[in-house]
């Protein structure tokens, strides 16, 4: 993980913990974007576990036209930007085309390519000619070794810069599998490799046209990415997930957070054994 010292303001990587993205699924608002960035960074100040926060400035995949997809671009990214000047946050945040990535650049130090877009060229050599950070989500259709492909087209845009996130395999049309295999194979490539534990446990199609989920199941997925070698986990929180805007339904409720963040620790030390 030692290339991630390059994302700036990251903190604790002499601890050699996991590495946390954490977050609301999008910019919901100022107010409760400042809480959550607040009460994880504190978490993770405690635990001494490198924090990156996560929102979306805006969501352009959903599955209805009236579902909510942000509040302004602008206004979104300004607000990221404030949490990165208050609580000195390094900041990942989703591009959906390759024009986007120089806008979200101005603000945040971690560009994401969400998973159905894993292999638009245009896109990841953009977001590569940034500079930033480039988190490439694994497509739920994409083998982990195909995966080596989407990051050498960053690479050969000049960015080595990568990070590389799994978050479930197609399971059938309303359900996702975490395939363990792919940690190990995706970090043979040479760059950090992360599980998206919430986005893992979405139950996609449904026929009400919102997203489900299995939160429940979210210590399980982040417990097992841990013992497998992660070398960072992916997840949403929120502090009422059942009032969240987008994506409710697989969110970590925050008073979670810090029991759970305990318990990986833990296994994290003794993986380290071995």
């Amino acid at each position: 993980m030692s290339n991630l010292a390059n994302i700036t303001g990251i903190k604790h990587l002499e601890t050699d913990n996991f590495f946390l993205m954490a977050g609301p699924c999008v910019v919901e608002s100022e107010s409760n974007v400042l809480r959550i960035a607040e009460t994880v960074a504190k978490i993770t100040e405690k635990f001494k576990i490198p924090y990156i926060f996560k929102a979306s400035y805006r969501k352009a995949n959903r599955s209805r036209i009236d579902s909510f997809s942000g509040i302004g671009d602008e206004k979104a990214l300004k607000i990221l930007g404030e949490v990165k000047k208050k609580f000195g946050l390094p900041i990942v945040t989703d591009i959906h085309s390759a024009p986007e990535a120089e806008m979200a650049a101005e603000y945040v130090d971690v560009l994401q390519i969400p998973a159905f877009l894993c292999r638009q060229t245009d896109l990841l050599v953009a977001a590569a000619k940034t500079g930033k950070f480039v988190n490439i989500k694994k497509g739920q259709f994409v083998s982990p070794d195909s995966m080596r492909f989407a990051a050498q087209k960053v690479v050969d845009s000049g960015n080595n810069n990568v990070i590389l996130t799994d978050r479930g395999t197609m399971f059938g049309y309303h359900d996702l599998i975490v395939d363990f295999r792919a940690i190990p194979i995706m970090k043979s490539f040479g760059f950090p490799v992360v599980v998206d534990v919430t986005h893992s446990l979405q139950q996609p199609n449904q026929t009400s046209g919102v997203t489900g989920g299995r939160p429940e199941m979210i210590e399980t997925i982040a417990r097992a990415a841990i013992a497998t070698g992660a070398d960072g986990i992916f997840m949403e929180t929120h502090f009422n997930p059942a009032e969240a805007l987008s994506d409710g339904a697989n969110m970590l409720n925050l008073n979670h957070l810090e029991g759970l963040l305990e318990r990986l620790v833990k296994i994290r030390e003794v993986v380290k054994v071995f």
